[in-house]
């Protein structure tokens, strides 16, 4: 067992070179005054750096939610490539919260049991992990699905509505239960994970902002929070800092698809606490 997890510690790094990219909706501002034009990046890295654009074809649903719950789905070609992120330009008039979410279209990846092993210990799949030693199945590659939805929440303006918690029906999905612009430092948020619209049960789920950089001596991300959900898929985080947060899981199973041994959903929500 020490060789095993010595084993895992040395491959991590290369791992998660390899395949962990999580994606994020970031702004430079997520509170702003009506009439407002705004950048929204599409980032597909870190939270801190977009490592490659991500193009058109892979993008199933762009939508922005207005104040009163209007969703609009936006044209994928409006989209326009940055350095290494995607650029959506949004003019955004009316006052209240809105919600932009993005949805990928699912992808396989085939990698060898040590770049799975890494990938699962430094993205903090913990359970599959556990699962694949009990099961003998530590030594095996994998062939993986996957994809990622990915939702942001932005306002404007003075007035906080309703429409943050909207449920855009994304395969995964993170629904907030309080509106994060009318909490503070020292508040705590609550959310609820959807899988094809029913909750999900002990699901980790990760939490940090914008600065906060640590890492653990294996490799894997340490970050500000972590928490499961219960049983009806709630969990809620500590704001413990001004800035640009950010909520991450990743929901993987055993695929029941031919080929395919493993299906992974993967969701964010970001958001600004002032």
């Amino acid at each position: 067992m020490k060789k095993l997890t010595l084993l895992l510690s040395v491959l991590v790094l290369a791992s998660s070179n390899l395949f962990a990219h999580d994606m994020f909706l970031k702004l430079r501002s997520y509170i702003v005054e009506p009439n407002t034009k705004v950048t929204v990046a599409l980032y597909n890295g870190t939270f801190d750096k977009s490592e490659n654009v991500i193009t058109r074809d892979r993008m199933i649903d762009v939508s922005v939610v207005g104040p009163i719950n209007q969703r609009n789905r936006i044209n994928k070609n409006q989209w326009r490539d940055g350095w290494y992120e995607s650029l959506l330009d949004l003019d955004l008039k009316s006052s209240g919260t809105h919600v932009i979410g993005v949805s990928t279209e699912a992808r396989i990846i085939d990698l060898s049991a040590e770049d799975f092993n890494g990938y699962l210990i430094h993205d903090g799949i913990l359970d599959v992990l556990e699962a694949r030693k009990k099961s003998g199945e530590i030594n095996q590659p994998a062939r993986e699905l996957y994809s990622k939805h990915v939702k942001t929440v932005i306002q404007v303006g003075d007035k906080r509505t309703d429409s943050f918690n909207i449920n855009l029906g994304y395969p995964i999905e993170i629904i907030l239960s309080q509106n994060p612009y009318k909490l503070i430092k020292g508040d705590e948020l609550g959310f609820q994970v959807l899988r094809d619209g029913k909750p999900v049960v002990n699901q980790l789920v990760y939490a940090s902002y914008a600065g906060f950089h640590e890492h653990a001596d294996e490799g894997s991300h340490v970050e500000t929070a972590t928490m499961r959900t219960n049983s009806k898929g709630f969990g809620k985080v500590k704001i413990s800092e001004n800035g640009e947060w950010y909520l991450r899981l990743i929901h993987m199973v055993k695929s029941d698809k031919e080929g395919i041994e493993y299906e992974s959903n993967w969701a964010t929500f970001t958001f600004q606490i002032q």
